[in-house]
């Protein structure tokens, strides 16, 4: 029976985290909850808040620090997306700057690239839910989303006290995180790097002018399928591409049939509860599953108040100019890619001639 389950969660590493499901789960629902009853959207903000610090596991030696860089970063994405929505140009370069940015700390290895991840996210949610609800103040979702994180603290602080665990660890020096790092940069050659900084760079710009131009309601059905899609391993092939492209299609109907069919924020909410409880319990460890696991989860959270569900074919069209957008950008780069290749075998052969 053991080898069983050890199978069944071999893509998870270690056990399963029930201390840290927990305070994933009660962290984002009682900003659900009060979101339920007072009807007001700032709740929202404080349940994604949440569960952006619940991300990191409390229990591990940077669990706490990376609570507080989670939160506090992740406020001031969500504030900046929202800040931005009104200009294109302005969305234009944001979305191209958090694009490099995701890419730069993914020289770093799959945990840098992870926190990377997590602000992207919350810049695109901060762009598509302009306009919704009865907040127009960046200044006010960032402190809402800060609230959600610090809740969270407060519950991991209680799960490290059940643990006989120092409140604050103590922290190894910068020097030795820097070495670490630049060890993990040098693994990636850079003109690959290059080329999937480029990839990330463009098709974020584009998305978050497209959804500005075009006034897409919920843009982030866009954005957001951009941003899952690059980050998934194409390995230099269309085929791949393609097969990326098609799995976070068929992602974003499900959720847009979930929450069609039921059309009842109270259901989704008990729904999706012990849903975010199961799914931080199980996090992935390998980067392209995790992108995923974390995308939904957030989709859901975004949506889990909504009372429009009635446009449905919006949501499902945003999607689709989502895959459209990055299967260009990565039909332009492999284009790229080739091109160099072809360049460099040119000058190879040219020399042994010499």
């Amino acid at each position: 029976m053991r080898q069983v389950l050890r199978d069944a969660f071999s893509w998870h590493a270690g056990p399963p985290a029930w201390g840290p499901a927990m305070v994933a789960g009660i962290g984002c629902a009682l900003p659900l909850l009060l979101g339920l009853f007072s009807a007001h959207t700032g709740f929202l903000w404080a349940a994604l808040g949440a569960f952006q610090a619940a991300q990191a596991n409390p229990l591990h030696r940077f669990g706490m620090l990376r609570m507080l860089l989670l939160s506090g970063l992740g406020a001031c994405s969500a504030g900046l997306g929202f800040w931005a929505a009104n200009d294109p140009l302005l969305s234009l370069g944001l979305f191209a700057a958090f694009g490099l940015l995701l890419a730069w700390l993914q020289r770093f290895g799959s945990e840098a690239g992870k926190q990377g991840l997590g602000l992207a996210l919350c810049l695109c949610l901060g762009q598509g839910q302009y306009g919704i609800g009865n907040l127009n103040n960046p200044y006010a979702i960032a402190a809402l989303f800060i609230f959600g994180g610090l809740w969270v603290m407060l519950l991991a602080f209680g799960l490290r006290g059940l643990h006989g665990l120092r409140m604050w660890p103590y922290m190894p020096r910068f020097i030795s995180i820097l070495k670490v790092l630049r060890r993990h940069a040098k693994r990636l050659p850079r003109r690959q790097w290059r080329l999937h900084a480029l990839g990330c760079t463009l098709a974020l710009g584009l998305a978050g002018m497209l959804v500005n131009l075009a006034d897409l309601h919920r843009g982030y059905w866009l954005t957001l399928i951009v941003l899952t899609t690059l980050q998934l391993e194409f390995q230099g092939s269309l085929v791949r591409a393609l097969q990326s492209s098609l799995t976070s299609l068929a992602a974003a109907g499900l959720l847009i049939l979930l929450g069609h069919s039921l059309q009842d924020p109270p259901l989704m909410v008990a729904i999706l509860a012990p849903l975010i409880a199961l799914s931080r319990a199980l996090q992935a460890n390998h980067y392209g599953l995790f992108v995923m696991q974390t995308t939904l989860s957030f989709v859901l959270l975004a949506e889990s108040l909504s009372q429009d569900w009635q446009l449905a074919q919006v949501r499902l069209l945003n999607a689709l100019f989502g895959v459209v957008l990055a299967l260009s950008v990565a039909l332009l780069i492999h284009g790229l890619r080739q091109l160099l290749l072809k360049r460099t075998q040119q000058s190879a052969s040219a020399r042994q001639t010499r």
